[in-house]
């Protein structure tokens, strides 16, 4: 033994020397690495050809034989590590899978004696759990990190690759010790370490294998036997899952399962565990999202051996065996009732309150895995005493637990009423906030999600608010992960359900966050505007009272939150109070003067969602007050000379009217006609300053109460309207030069309204500077326009919030 282990383990001068004949030989490698795909090719399968007739040959329990065996297994799990040759490899299969058994005793007369025991059947699992652990690339999500790591290891494996060949010539000594020094970096970098599996909920996750890093091979450490089951179990999931069932067909999962049971022959030594363990996870990488392969190991009885190696000594072990049963539980229900029918839960809840993060990391993955769809098992496993020890892996050191323990949470949370209030109760909360802000998308997401499912209960709410939960909610917002949005959306639905978290919500900013939010999903949006609705249903009686007080007694920038929240959302009776009585509404006039582009859109937001909730109609669609009572003569009187008693010249020709429609239909014509005024006995009256068309147009409507304003004319007949008191008219001429506001002239707009005193229109410049902010801030003239637009502003909202009915806005 101790010859074998100096023959395993050289030492460090040939390291030194081995290490400096590479480096000179660096463009020999570089010449190597530049042949051509097809001679690469050929080299390699006349080389895997060997290491396979070498198997083939080699089953026995002479020491030669399987010495022999032990080191060809090696040199096909070197080969295996590199995901693109695995497709050469499939061949070697199974005379791996032949070596997972004991070769037959030695015949009577040869030494007793067991060679190698466990080691060659260790590393030909370890080989085929390497082939398994090759993801097929449509289910492969890889980060930048593990994509520098894998080609890292390409280069060292590629380097590997040329020297096999002489390594096998020179003998096995300096193969391993050629492969100790291109090896020099921990094995993750070469066991792939972007695997990964699919959680129970779908969602692709790093590989607890390459985030633990607990398979650095050491050198002359069983290298064979474990880079034999490594072999076979990437094969299974590279190539879809025709390998894995390659791998099966070639009768792999019988002998896998008998390696299971090795611990009831009541050995214990490192070489056995290590082949249980690799057996473990080689069964773990074959059933990886294959149904028929879970259900193969099932029949096979491979469930009860993994149920019992979870009591077994070794940790590593324990933790090989919680990983097999993740798998097999996951989305196979028979798997499932059979594991827990087997007693698993005490063991795997034990395992929850280990100190070891890869053993309660798989222990909480089987039991996650087990509870999903299945309602009788997660009651099951809340009376077995889980709850306690999930909430305890809150606060672990290791991120994919503490992802794992808030998705179970969730799960929980699902139950019923009383286990909701129960998980608070023991402190999940604080931890599932600290979590809200951590800078793993996977341990947000899963917090937010059991967050959003404990937040159903009306004092999870309130606790859940107190605890500080709602900022870092509202940050979620901004996500771009849709689910980790949805989430956070969701859980904060759930909060705005609870009075007392209403005016919280609003003190933070909360309403303008859902408002402004891009929301990925449709789903979200639909959820936040439920949110929205939920807190303006909130907004009266003691919540209304609160954000009164805050907008009075707190800091200006709570002040300003609560009066643009308010007017998004406060119902028509309590506005008179809010912003004329309470001051609401120079609260957001002060905003709107601000020199912060941000505080003047949210002020014209505002005011402009306050304007249209205050009428259903803009002032200038409405239709025009009533005229004085009259009676209209009528369309066929228009400049009709029969019974006229009064000219009007005008541009020189005569038009025909009539006194008494005249006086009936303003002020101005009535003293002009029954005051001291020299028109009043005058025959023909001059008209100097209106052109014809404008004049007949303003008589047109004195006799029929209506008419078509054109664009063309709509200002000169304004002013004309203005001048003879015709308000109905001059209300028509403002509707029509509304509907040309611009943003290129609505400055001479509002400086029109104002020299006729024309209210609507002054209005409608009102509204439309508002609407219009996105556009309006980027005029230089902006600032100007609002301060003399400001006035007028503050007297429209006054009046019309000091009205309760619509219809006098319009008086």
């Amino acid at each position: 033994m101790e010859n074998q282990k100096r023959h395993e383990q050289p030492t460090r001068s040939a390291r030194k020397s081995l290490k400096r004949k590479l480096e000179e030989d660096f463009g020999a490698d570089h010449k190597i690495a530049t042949l051509s795909p097809r001679q690469t090719h050929q080299d390699l399968n006349r080389e895997i050809r060997t290491q396979v007739e070498i198997l083939d040959s080699t089953f026995s329990s002479i020491e030669a034989d399987r010495a022999a065996a032990k080191r060809a297994v090696h040199v096909i799990s070197e080969l295996a590590k590199n995901e693109e040759i695995v497709d050469l490899i499939v061949g070697a299969v199974p005379a791996l899978v032949r070596h997972l058994q004991a070769p037959p005793p030695l015949r009577e007369g040869q030494s007793s004696s067991k060679p190698y025991e466990h080691e060659v059947e260790k590393g030909s699992a370890f080989t085929l759990w390497h082939l398994a652990v090759k993801l097929n690339p449509s289910l492969s999500l890889v980060s930048s990190k593990e994509k520098k790591k894998r080609t890292k290891a390409k280069l060292i494996t590629g380097r590997l690759i040329g020297y096999v060949v002489a390594c096998r010539l020179i003998g096995y000594v300096v193969a391993v010790a050629v492969c100790s020094l291109l090896v020099a970096l921990p094995l993750q970098y070469l066991i792939d370490l972007s695997a990964r599996g699919v959680d129970r909920r779908g969602r692709a996750m790093p590989s607890f294998v390459a985030y633990c890093g607990h398979w650095n091979l050491k050198k002359g450490d069983h290298a064979q036997g474990e880079g034999y089951i490594s072999s076979i179990g990437a094969v299974s999931l590279f190539q879809f899952r025709e390998h894995q069932q390659l791998i099966v067909d070639a009768g792999a999962l019988p002998h896998l399962v008998n390696l299971l049971k090795k611990h009831r022959e009541g050995q214990s030594s490192r070489a056995v565990n290590g082949v249980i363990r690799r057996a473990a996870d080689a069964i773990t990488n074959l059933a990886h999202e294959n149904s028929s392969i879970k259900t193969r190991v099932r029949m096979e009885g491979g469930i009860l051996p993994l149920v019992e190696l979870l009591e077994f000594s070794d940790p590593k072990v324990q933790r090989a065996a919680a990983g097999a049963l993740r798998t097999l539980a996951f989305k196979n229900d028979e798997n499932k009732n059979q594991i827990v029918e087997y007693n698993a839960l005490p063991s795997l809840i034990l395992m929850l309150r280990s100190e070891d993060a890869a053993l309660h990391y798989e222990a909480i993955g089987a039991i996650g895995n087990l509870v999903h769809s299945s309602p009788n098992i997660k009651k099951e496993v809340l009376l077995a005493g889980a709850l306690q020890p999930v909430i305890g892996l809150l606060n672990s050191c290791c991120s994919e637990s503490r992802r794992e323990a808030a998705l179970l949470i969730g799960q929980f949370a699902a139950t019923d009423s009383d286990c909701k209030v129960h998980i608070v109760q023991r402190g999940a909360v604080q931890p599932l906030i600290e979590m809200l802000q951590s800078p793993d998308t996977q341990l947000r997401e899963m917090s937010a999600f059991a967050l959003g499912r404990l937040a159903q209960d009306t004092h999870n709410q309130a606790g859940i608010a107190h605890c500080g939960g709602i900022v870092p909610l509202l940050k979620l917002l901004d996500s771009k992960h849709g689910s980790l949005q949805h989430n956070a959306a969701f859980t904060l639905y759930g909060l705005a359900d609870n009075e007392d978290n209403v005016a919280d919500i609003i003190r933070v900013g909360g309403v303008q966050k859902l408002q402004e939010g891009e929301f990925i999903v449709q789903p979200t949006r639909d959820c936040v505007a439920k949110t929205l609705k939920r807190l303006e249903e909130k907004i009266h009686g003691r919540v209304l009272s609160h954000l009164l007080y805050l907008m009075r007694v707190e800091e200006k920038v709570v002040q300003r939150r609560v009066a643009l929240a308010l007017a998004q959302l406060c119902l028509p009776d309590d506005r008179k109070a809010i912003f004329i009585d309470k001051n609401g509404l120079e609260l957001l006039l002060e905003l709107l003067e601000s020199t912060n582009r941000k505080q003047q859109q949210d002020a014209s937001e505002a005011l402009y969602k306050l304007a249209t909730k205050a009428s259903s109609l803009s002032p200038v669609d409405a239709a025009p007050p009533s005229p004085t009572p009259q009676v209209y003569l009528g369309e066929q009187y228009v400049n009709n000379p029969t019974l006229s008693d009064v000219t009007f010249l005008v541009e020189g020709k005569r038009f025909y009217a009539h006194r008494i429609c005249l006086l009936a239909s303003s002020d101005a014509f009535r003293a002009m006609f029954d005051g001291g005024y020299r028109e009043k006995d005058a025959k023909d009256v001059e008209i100097p300053n209106i052109r014809w068309d404008v004049f007949e147009l303003m008589m047109r409507y004195i006799y029929t109460g209506s008419v078509d304003v054109n664009l063309d004319v709509a200002q000169e007949l304004l002013r004309a309207a203005d001048q003879y008191l015709l308000e109905g008219l001059k209300h028509l001429c403002e509707c029509a030069i509304a509907q040309d506001i611009s943003v290129e002239n609505v400055s001479v707009i509002y400086e029109l309204s104002e020299a006729f005193n024309a209210t609507s229109l002054k209005h409608a410049c009102v509204l439309f500077s508002l609407e219009k902010f996105d556009k309006l801030s980027a005029m230089p003239w902006y600032s100007h326009l609002i301060q003399r637009i400001l006035p007028e502003m503050r007297n429209y909202f006054v009046r019309a919030l000091s009205r309760r009915n619509q219809a006098d806005l319009l008086q």
